[in-house]
C-alpha cells in the first residue's frame, strides 16, 4: 500500500482503494478493476454474474438473523476519468495513480484522482467481504463505461436485480443525500475542412492553459473558463494578422469535464513574430483580470514549432474560430423550485483535428427531458448555421425526487443517530446511474450518498479523508437498519 494511505481508517476500505488506484481503469477498459473485484468475491465465497457489456452483479447471503430484512443494493462504477496537466508523464493505460496526502486530504501527483468512484466501489468491496455488519440480503452491482456517457447503466438489462433499495455511492458531499438528478445528451458537429500548403515561414503553438476544468454537471455553474472558448476568441484576434494562418486545433478531454487546455498551431510571417507575443500578452492580461478569483491561474503561451506541411482554408479556419466563440456554455437555466439548483446547461467539451475533419463535443443537462432536448437542439442550430453536421447520442433520463420515500425516511434516521442532525436532502446536476438503472425497475426506491470530493474530472480532484470514515460509518448503520 502507497505510503500515503498506509495508516488512514478504515483500514477496509482504503486497502481497496489502494489496490484500486494501482490499476489503470479507464472508462471502456475496466477489465483488469473487474478482475480484482471478481477476485474479492471469490475470497469471500460469493458468485457474480455478468451482463453483455461486463456490468457485474454479485449477490450475499443476509448475516444470521436478518435474512428477512429486504434486500439492498450497493453501487458504484469501476471507471475513472483520466485527466492531466501538461507535461505530467503518467501513462493512463499502464501507470498507477500517484496517490499523495495533503492534511486531511488525498490527491494524486498531476492527474485525476479516481476517488470518483474508487471509494464508492471500495467501501462497496469493504462491505462484501465483512463479516462484522448485521446486514440484510445485499446485491452488489459494478458498471462499466460511467464517466464517458453511462453507456453500463444505459446497457443495463432489466430482470437481473432483486432489490428493494438501491443505494448508489457515487454522491459527493458529506451530510447530503441525493434524491434526484439531471438527464443528459451529447450533440457533436463534425465539418471537412479544405487544406492548403502554407505561406507562413514561421509556426508557432497557441495554449491556453491553468484553468480548473472540473464536472461539467456539479461545477458548471462556478463561472470558471473554458479552454475552448478563450482559444476561439484568441484565434479571432490571431486571425486578423495579416497572412495568419491554422493549422490544427485541439483541446479538452471528456465530454463531462469542463475543459482545462488547449492548444492550436498557427503560422505567420516570421517578422510579425513581435506583435504575435504582444497580442498573446495583452489577451493574457485580459483573462486574468475577466476571470479573476475563478480561474486566477488561467495561462495563454505561445512557443515555436516545426511548420506544418498543410493548413486551413482562412474561411474555415475564421468559421471554426467563430463557433467555438459563440457557441453556448455553461448555465442557460437555473431551478425555479429549487434554490441554488442548475436547471438547464451545456458544455462546449471538446475539439479535434484529424485529417480534413474538425470535431466538436458538446453535451447538455437538465432534470426536464424536453427542457434537455431544447438545449440540445439550441448548440446544433449554432453548429449547423456554422456549416457543420450535427449528430445527437447517448441519451439518458433523469431521476425524479421523492423526499417522501421510505428509503429516503429511513436514511434520514440513521443519519440523526449516527451524526445528530438529518442530512441536506439535494438533487444533483449530473447524471447518475441508479437513475438509469432505476429506471428499468419500476419501484426500487432510490438514494445516493458518500464522502466529500471536491474537483472531480480534474487534476485538482481531492478526497477528504475524515469524510470518508464518517460515510463508512453511516453506511455500516444503514446496512444494519433497513
Amino acid at each position: 500500500m502507497t505510503p500515503a494511505l498506509a495508516q488512514l481508517e478504515p483500514k477496509e476500505v482504503w486497502k481497496h482503494f489502494a489496490a484500486l488506484a494501482a490499476i489503470p481503469r479507464a472508462s471502456t477498459k475496466e477489465a483488469a478493476a473487474r478482475d480484482y473485484v471478481l477476485s474479492v468475491a471469490q475470497r469471500a465465497g460469493l458468485k457474480a454474474e455478468h451482463d453483455h457489456v461486463g456490468n457485474t452483479v454479485i449477490r450475499k447471503p443476509a448475516r444470521p438473523g436478518r435474512e428477512q430484512a429486504p434486500m439492498a443494493l450497493l453501487q458504484g462504477h469501476l471507471d475513472m476519468v483520466c485527466e492531466k496537466n501538461e507535461g505530467t508523464p503518467h501513462n493512463f493505460d499502464t501507470d498507477p495513480i500517484q496517490v499523495r496526502r495533503d492534511g486531511d486530504w488525498l490527491k494524486a501527483e498531476g492527474t485525476t484522482l479516481g476517488a470518483d468512484n474508487g471509494v464508492g466501489v471500495a467501501s462497496a468491496l469493504a462491505v462484501m467481504e465483512s463479516t462484522d455488519i448485521a446486514h440484510g440480503p445485499l446485491e452488489f452491482v459494478f458498471t462499466i463505461d460511467e464517466e464517458t456517457g453511462l453507456t453500463g447503466a444505459a446497457e443495463f438489462p432489466p430482470g437481473l436485480l432483486h432489490s428493494k433499495y438501491f443505494l448508489n455511492l457515487d454522491n459527493e458531499e458529506k451530510d447530503t443525500i441525493c434524491i434526484g438528478c439531471a438527464g443528459g445528451i451529447k450533440t457533436t458537429g463534425r465539418r471537412k475542412v479544405a487544406l492548403r500548403a502554407p505561406t507562413g515561414d514561421a509556426a508557432y503553438r497557441v495554449k491556453v492553459s491553468g484553468l480548473h476544468g472540473g464536472h461539467s454537471g456539479v461545477d458548471i455553474h462556478l463561472g470558471r473558463g473554458n479552454a475552448l472558448r478563450i482559444l476561439g476568441a484568441k484565434l479571432q484576434k490571431l486571425l486578423q494578422i495579416p497572412n495568419a494562418e491554422l493549422a490544427s486545433i485541439t483541446g479538452g478531454s471528456a465530454q463531462n469535464a469542463i475543459p482545462r487546455e488547449a492548444f492550436a498551431i498557427v503560422l505567420i510571417d516570421s517578422s510579425r513574430e513581435h506583435a504575435l507575443r504582444e497580442l498573446v500578452a495583452t489577451m493574457q492580461s485580459d483573462y486574468k483580470s475577466d476571470l479573476g478569483s475563478f480561474d486566477p491561474e488561467v495561462q495563454v503561451s505561445i512557443e515555436k514549432v516545426d511548420r506544418p506541411a498543410r493548413v486551413f482554408e482562412t474561411d474555415d479556419a475564421r468559421r471554426i474560430a467563430d463557433l467555438l466563440v459563440s457557441l453556448p456554455h455553461g448555465v442557460i437555466a437555473m431551478s425555479p423550485d429549487v434554490p441554488g439548483l442548475v436547471q438547464n446547461s451545456t458544455n462546449l467539451a471538446t475539439i479535434a483535428t484529424k485529417d480534413d475533419v474538425v470535431e466538436i463535443v458538446t453535451s447538455q443537462r437538465s432534470a426536464i427531458e424536453s427542457s434537455k432536448l431544447a438545449v440540445a437542439n439550441m448548440v446544433g442550430t449554432a453548429f449547423r448555421l456554422a456549416g457543420f453536421e450535427v449528430t445527437n447520442s447517448g441519451s439518458y433520463p433523469g431521476w425524479k425526487p421523492e423526499p417522501e420515500s421510505e428509503i429516503v425516511r429511513k436514511l434520514q434516521s440513521v443519519h440523526e443517530k449516527v451524526f445528530g442532525h438529518p442530512a441536506k436532502l439535494i438533487a444533483m446536476h449530473a447524471g447518475l446511474e441508479c437513475g438509469v438503472i432505476g429506471e428499468k425497475y419500476p419501484g426500487m426506491q432510490m438514494a445516493s450518498f458518500g464522502p466529500t470530493i471536491v474537483n472531480p474530472h480534474s487534476p485538482h480532484e481531492r478526497v477528504e479523508i475524515s469524510s470518508v470514515e464518517g460515510y463508512w460509518k453511516y453506511l455500516k448503520a444503514v446496512l444494519a437498519s433497513i
